[in-house]
Protein backbone atom coordinates (compact mmCIF):
# COMPACT_ATOMS: atom_id res chain seq x y z
CA UNK A 1 0.00 0.00 0.00
CA UNK A 2 1.24 3.29 -0.56
CA UNK A 3 1.90 6.25 1.98
CA UNK A 4 -0.66 8.25 2.50
CA UNK A 5 -0.71 12.02 4.42
CA UNK A 6 -3.60 12.53 6.83
CA UNK A 7 -4.45 15.28 9.48
CA UNK A 8 -6.41 15.24 12.62
CA UNK A 9 -7.62 17.83 15.48
CA UNK A 10 -6.99 16.31 18.48
CA UNK A 11 -7.47 18.00 21.72
CA UNK A 12 -4.64 18.37 23.21
CA UNK A 13 -4.20 21.26 26.30
CA UNK A 14 -0.65 20.29 27.37
CA UNK A 15 2.86 18.60 26.61
CA UNK A 16 1.51 15.74 28.48
CA UNK A 17 -1.59 14.98 26.03
CA UNK A 18 0.77 15.53 23.45
CA UNK A 19 2.95 13.12 24.63
CA UNK A 20 0.27 10.31 25.32
CA UNK A 21 -0.48 10.73 21.09
CA UNK A 22 3.82 10.67 20.44
CA UNK A 23 3.81 7.41 22.69
CA UNK A 24 0.66 6.09 20.77
CA UNK A 25 2.14 6.55 17.18
CA UNK A 26 5.59 5.37 18.23
CA UNK A 27 4.42 2.08 18.81
CA UNK A 28 1.48 1.82 15.48
CA UNK A 29 3.03 -0.09 13.13
CA UNK A 30 2.93 1.57 9.13
CA UNK A 31 3.34 4.48 10.79
CA UNK A 32 6.73 6.51 8.91
CA UNK A 33 6.59 9.99 9.86
CA UNK A 34 4.05 11.88 12.40
CA UNK A 35 4.19 15.75 13.27
CA UNK A 36 2.03 17.11 16.77
CA UNK A 37 1.25 20.69 17.11
CA UNK A 38 -0.04 21.38 20.47
CA UNK A 39 -0.45 24.72 19.70
CA UNK A 40 -2.28 24.05 16.69
CA UNK A 41 -4.13 20.71 18.28
CA UNK A 42 -3.14 18.97 14.75
CA UNK A 43 -1.39 16.16 14.03
CA UNK A 44 -0.52 15.41 10.39
CA UNK A 45 0.49 11.60 10.09
CA UNK A 46 2.24 9.79 7.29
CA UNK A 47 1.53 6.05 6.91
CA UNK A 48 0.20 3.07 5.02
CA UNK A 49 -2.18 2.60 7.22
CA UNK A 50 -5.82 3.82 6.40
CA UNK A 51 -7.53 7.04 7.81
CA UNK A 52 -9.66 4.83 9.81
CA UNK A 53 -6.82 2.69 11.92
CA UNK A 54 -4.46 5.58 12.28
CA UNK A 55 -7.52 7.50 13.88
CA UNK A 56 -8.37 4.79 15.86
CA UNK A 57 -4.48 4.59 16.67
CA UNK A 58 -4.85 8.14 17.89
CA UNK A 59 -8.37 7.72 19.73
CA UNK A 60 -6.44 5.23 22.19
CA UNK A 61 -4.69 8.13 23.50
CA UNK A 62 -7.63 8.99 25.20
CA UNK A 63 -7.95 12.52 23.38
CA UNK A 64 -11.10 13.96 21.23
CA UNK A 65 -9.97 13.44 17.78
CA UNK A 66 -11.43 13.57 14.30
CA UNK A 67 -10.63 14.14 10.82
CA UNK A 68 -9.87 16.73 9.15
Amino acid sequence: MTEQTYKFKVGMSCSGCSGAVDRILKKTQGVSSYDISLENQTVVVKSTLSQNEVFEAIKKSGKPVEAI
